[in-house]
Formats: C-alpha cells, sequence, structure tokens
C-alpha cells in the first residue's frame, strides 16, 4: 500500500477542512428557515401627521368607542409633524415573526419561550385578563397547536433581540429590530397615507377588534391590508417593538393590535411606549435586514 507523503498529506487536509467548513456554513443557514423579506429602496418618505389625520383618528375612536377617551388622553398629540424623511435601502420581514418561526430559536438556544406568570401579568396592571394569556403561551410541547403561522406574542424587547442576533449568527446576516423610522416607511410608503392601504379606514383590511376574532390570526390575512411597498399586517394583528426608545427602559411600538378598535392607533403614524421587559399578548416584532 502507497502511504502519501508529507506535502500529499498536508493537501488532503486542507481539501479535508475546507469540505467541513462549507458542509458547516451550507448547515448554518439551510436549517434556518428565513422570513420572507420585502427591499424597501433607498429614498425620502413622509413620516408623521398633521393636525387634520390626528382629528381624523380621534373621530375613528370616539365612533368605535362611543367615548372621548383617547382624545383626553392625548393620544396622537406625541406623533410628530408630517415631514420628509430620507433613509438609505434595507429589506424588511413581509409579515411579524411567526410562533413557528420563533420555535426554531428557542430549540437551538434553549432560550425560555413566550409565557409569563400570574403574579408577573397582574403586575402589568392591563385590563386583559390572565386567562386571556393562556391561549398564547407556550407549553412543554412548545407554541400552542394550530398557531403556528400566528404571531410570536408574550415576548419582551430583548426576547426579540435575542432572536435577531441568533438569526444573524446562523445566518450570517445582519438582523435587527427596525428603527420606528424605517417600520413607518415600510407600513405606509412615501406619499403619507394614513393607512397602508389608503386615507379611508376599512375594518375589512385588517385584524382589529372592529370586525376581527379579538385574537391573532394567521399572518397575511389580509392581502388587501398590505403597504405600497407589499408589506402584511402593519395595522391591527399585533403591536410590534422597535429599536427606537421612548424614554429609559421603553422602547415604541407600532401597528395597533387584535384587541383595538377605531382604529386610530392603527396608523402607521400613530406611536407609543411599552416597558422593555413587558410580555404582553398584543406585542410581538418584525426584523429589518441589511439591503443586499
Amino acid at each position: 500500500m502507497l502511504r502519501p507523503g508529507g506535502a500529499q498529506l498536508t493537501l488532503w487536509f486542507a481539501i479535508f477542512l475546507t469540505a467541513l467548513v462549507l458542509a458547516a456554513c451550507a448547515a448554518k443557514s439551510d436549517d434556518v428557515s428565513l422570513p420572507e423579506t420585502i427591499k424597501i429602496p433607498a429614498g425620502p418618505f413622509i413620516i408623521g401627521s398633521d393636525r387634520t389625520e390626528r382629528e381624523a383618528a380621534y373621530q375613528l375612536d370616539e365612533a368605535a368607542y362611543g367615548h372621548q377617551r383617547t382624545r383626553q388622553w392625548k393620544w396622537y398629540e406625541n406623533e410628530p409633524d408630517r415631514q420628509i424623511l430620507e433613509l438609505p435601502a434595507y429589506a424588511i420581514t413581509r409579515a411579524p415573526i411567526t410562533n413557528a418561526q420563533y420555535a426554531a430559536f428557542v430549540a437551538a438556544s434553549e432560550h425560555p419561550a413566550p409565557d409569563v406568570d400570574p403574579d408577573t401579568w397582574a403586575g402589568y396592571k392591563l385590563i386583559h385578563p390572565y386567562e386571556r394569556t393562556r391561549r398564547h403561551a407556550w407549553g412543554d410541547g412548545g407554541y400552542p397547536a394550530g398557531r403556528g403561522n400566528h404571531p410570536v406574542v408574550l415576548v419582551t424587547h430583548a426576547d426579540a433581540m435575542a432572536y435577531a442576533a441568533w438569526l444573524s449568527l446562523r445566518t450570517g446576516q445582519n438582523w435587527r429590530l427596525p428603527s420606528e423610522a424605517e417600520w413607518e416607511k415600510a407600513a405606509r410608503g412615501t406619499d403619507g397615507r394614513r393607512f397602508p392601504w389608503g386615507d379611508v379606514f376599512d375594518a375589512s383590511f385588517l385584524n382589529s377588534h372592529d370586525a376581527g376574532p379579538f385574537d391573532t390570526l394567521p399572518v397575511g390575512s389580509f392581502l388587501q391590508g398590505a403597504s405600497p411597498f407589499g408589506l402584511l399586517d402593519a395595522a391591527g394583528q399585533v403591536f410590534e417593538w422597535t429599536a427606537t426608545p421612548e424614554r429609559s427602559g421603553r422602547f415604541i411600538v407600532k401597528g395597533g393590535s387584535w384587541d383595538d378598535s377605531g382604529c386610530g392607533i392603527c396608523r402607521p403614524a400613530a406611536r407609543h411606549g411599552r416597558p422593555e421587559t413587558l410580555k404582553h399578548i398584543l406585542i410581538g416584532f418584525r426584523l429589518v435586514r441589511s439591503h443586499d
């Protein structure tokens, strides 16, 4: 039997190492289900709202709720005045991250699954009873049956960032939470429309309490509610974490939810802050990736 010399051994070892690296890289990307993204081109868009839009939002709420609390609480007065803002190109997930997509992260990293205990929930002082969280909470078997394509909820701001970091590591791409401005441009296009689909509210275009089941639905259920760029579920369904802080310990969420009526809060210009440690049945997230 012929025995290879030192040069041959070195060459064979190099080939072997190369094969191992290529196999690892292939496994690294192939075993992760990448969220579908849409490309948002560089350029200007209209961000914020004016007095006319805010007034119309209050009127939508008043018609739906039969009271003036959102006006009294000045819900929409913290929206920046309409202005033109330029952003570089980026890609954003077409829909919120789903339970099934998040499950791959939980399984691979042993990150705590989405859930909340009764005492923590009571401490939030929210109007939803604890029992309502159970349909969204994960158990030993993973996410709730039949909800793989529903948006993941009961995740903190840190949970969302941990998923982004994990996805970045596994794919070699740069995934992160969107800034408020990136989220708003993707959700409303460039022309400053009040809703992703236009200026007139239509309850059949989104999952809100106006016509929805008072629960999450599979992502992408309302194709008619897409933004000009093709973003889905940007109004209603679930609020979404952004990377933009409101103040210390709080981050801006956008989009409205299945719990809202009206739906002034479902406008892309609407905004409010939530504590970064909050695990809410109304809050999920989507991600952005640097433009290819």
